[in-house]
């Protein structure tokens, strides 16, 4: 249609500051003549759009055009441009376009202050645009879950939000097959299809989670021994409230912590600089822990 093409000579034009008909023409799929046509019902709607014929020459907008903007501030605008540098964090395939047509739009060009980088070390499924389609078109996701136990599970669900969580992505769902709110961590979600299947928005309420949710979780207060040699890890994994530092170097950490099968995992990548001093079934557990490693490998 004209008029998409119309407002992309003047994202082009915007980005580019000058540009050639025939490059224009390329660009957009079209024959000269047309982009002159194009050029001349610009210049009639009152778009300052001018050209320069020779060496050097092509097309143009007076330097200081830009879209009509008005009724965002100068703050509201910088405000756009972090937030939209902040979502090719996720590296959903459009963020970038966007984020090239509104730079356009208010002629300028954000400062990237902030980049976060979620992914893992490893090579893993990206279903961002996936699940994004899944959860903005409000179409039927379909997967296959592994639990906490490790069992395989096909899932057909309704996507409602992707959510990050301390360290971990999950998808936020209503399960077709429980007719409940679920949570499903994304790294244990395989095979994902988006159908055609289209899904009326329900109402929101609160998530009485898969195996990952909050509401089924335990709570337990650790209170730990750690040596001086894990300093670097302590101060990473634990907040300056939660820490005594000891005259000898060492560490005495009083933290509440969730009771997944994460915790044992975590509290054992200390190896042999930790020591669990309450409660004593945690204190317990590592033990036993410690001595099936010990005869896997004697």
């Amino acid at each position: 249609m004209q008029i998409n093409r119309l407002f992309e000579i003047i994202y082009i034009l915007l980005h580019k500051k000058k540009v050639s008909a025939r490059e224009l023409a390329e660009q957009l799929g079209v024959s000269r003549r047309t982009i002159c046509r194009d050029i001349d019902t610009l210049s009639l709607a009152g778009i300052p759009v001018y050209t320069e014929k020779g060496k050097g020459g092509g097309i143009s907008l007076l330097p200081d055009f830009v879209l009509n903007k008005s009724i965002l501030s100068e703050h509201e605008q910088n405000e756009i441009l972090s937030a939209l540098h902040g979502l090719s964090n996720v590296r959903t395939s459009d963020n970038n376009q966007v984020l090239q047509k509104v730079s356009a739009t208010f002629n300028k060009t954000a400062t990237n202050w902030i980049e976060v980088d979620f992914s893992d070390w490893h090579c893993g499924d990206d279903f961002f645009d996936d699940l994004k389609i899944a959860i903005t078109e409000r179409r039927v996701a379909e997967f296959d879950y592994y639990n906490t136990y490790g069992e395989k599970r096909f899932r057909r669900v309704e996507p409602i939000q992707l959510w990050f969580k301390t360290k971990w992505w999950y998808l936020k769902a209503f399960c077709l097959t429980k007719q409940d709110m679920r949570i499903y961590k994304l790294t244990r979600i395989k095979n994902l299809v988006v159908s055609d299947e289209h899904f009326l928005e329900r109402d929101l309420f609160d998530v009485s989670g898969d195996s990952d949710s909050d509401s089924e979780l335990q709570w337990v207060t650790l209170k730990l021994h750690i040596e001086p040699e894990m300093a670097y890890q302590v101060y990473d994994d634990f907040s300056e409230n939660e820490i005594e530092k000891q005259p000898d170097g060492s560490f005495v950490i009083t933290s509440t912590i969730p009771v997944t099968h994460g915790l044992y995992s975590f509290l054992l990548s200390y190896k042999s600089h930790i020591e669990v001093l309450e409660p004593e079934y945690i204190r317990n557990i590592i033990k036993d822990e410690a001595e099936k490693i010990l005869k896997k490998h004697f």
